[in-house]
């Protein structure tokens, strides 16, 4: 018997019924970038793994991408959006301060009956997501669940940034979770933060320190800033770390898990991650070449990428991880 459990079996969990994704059409290739900053297409595949990233166009809001994704789950899980119970939107580029993106989700979905709301947890709010719906379904407050991960990260982009504007992306991914009794669902989640490394990766602008009316010391504060040898330094450590405690706690070794799927912030970073946990590469899903850093989008988008090229199965066992601003990082684990 799994540790988890401690000596009692759970018998319900949030089992994934669905899962969807969306991208803006409109691309943006390294041989783009280096016509805008000093870069090229080698630079950027060699430090980052990035070939091709998605831009929102003046028309195509965080909400929008996130309905959507939510569509596309919705119909794969075959659940009336009437029947919806719980409604959470990961996201650090809101559609605005207020009401929570979600509301707009909801309205534009028909959820007229679920609870929604946003999480802010940066390129971790997708994991920590589904530590939220695992605790509302097992409890059986719930039945179902849609979370769902939404970015517009190029509309806070320094284009004249070369070490942060080849990163990002935009788009959004979307899983269904229903409460059930059949041995799958989500066994594990685990959430941190370090408070104190906040200024590592942040977006200062706009809030109650920055507000609207207020001369920025830098102008450029208005746009995300980036410390990538800290960040990168920091993300390995950490992905490595939170990936082996998980596994401990769930009395799993890295043999039983046939699926690692991690937030997409840098090709470099998830292999460097996946030698030291020596896990194969047909055990490591990667799609950041094709989106680019998508924050809290990029996990359910490379889980439904994951299920349509057929590398899970179900019954498989995977792990969701991730590391991002905050700076936050956690893991869930799954079975399918």
């Amino acid at each position: 018997m799994n540790k988890l459990t401690n000596g009692s079996p759970v018998p319900y969990r949030a089992v994934i019924t669905g899962c969807g994704s969306f991208v803006p059409e409109k691309i943006l290739t390294n041989d783009d970038l280096s016509n805008m900053v000093e870069t090229s297409d080698e630079w950027i595949t060699s430090r980052t793994g990035i070939k091709v990233r998605h831009i929102a166009d003046d028309s195509e809001t965080t909400a929008l991408l996130a309905t959507n994704a939510a569509k596309k789950a919705l119909a794969h899980a075959k659940l009336d959006p009437a029947d919806l119970e719980l409604l959470i939107v990961a996201t650090v580029t809101p559609e605005m301060p207020f009401p929570a993106t979600s509301c707009f989700v909801q309205s534009a979905i028909g959820a007229k009956k679920a609870c929604v709301f946003d999480l802010h947890a940066a390129c971790s709010g997708f994991i920590y997501s589904l530590g939220i719906v695992q605790q509302f379904l097992e409890s059986g407050r719930y039945n179902n669940a849609l979370v769902i991960g939404a970015e517009t990260l190029t509309k806070i982009t320094n284009w004249k940034d070369r070490a942060s504007c080849i990163l990002f992306g935009d788009g959004a991914g979307a899983v269904v979770f229903e409460r059930k009794n059949n041995g799958c669902g989500i066994l594990y989640s685990t959430m941190s933060a370090d408070g104190d490394s906040w200024a590592a990766l942040n977006c200062q602008a706009y809030g109650s320190r920055n507000p609207p009316d207020k001369k920025l010391d830098d102008p450029n504060k208005i746009y995300m800033e980036i410390k990538g040898r800290q960040v990168y330094q920091q993300a390995i450590r950490r992905i490595v770390e939170t990936v082996h405690q998980s596994l401990d706690v769930c009395d799993l070794k890295l043999d039983d898990i046939d699926m690692l799927i991690s937030h997409q912030m840098n090709g470099r970073i998830i292999e460097s991650a996946a030698r030291r946990l020596n896990l194969p590469d047909k055990k490591v899903f990667i799609n950041i070449t094709d989106y680019g850093n998508t924050s809290a989008a990029s996990v359910p988008m490379a889980f439904d990428e994951c299920v349509k090229q057929g590398k899970v199965k179900q019954g498989d066992i995977i792990i969701f991880v991730a590391f991002g601003a905050g700076l936050t990082w956690g893991a869930n684990i799954v079975r399918l």
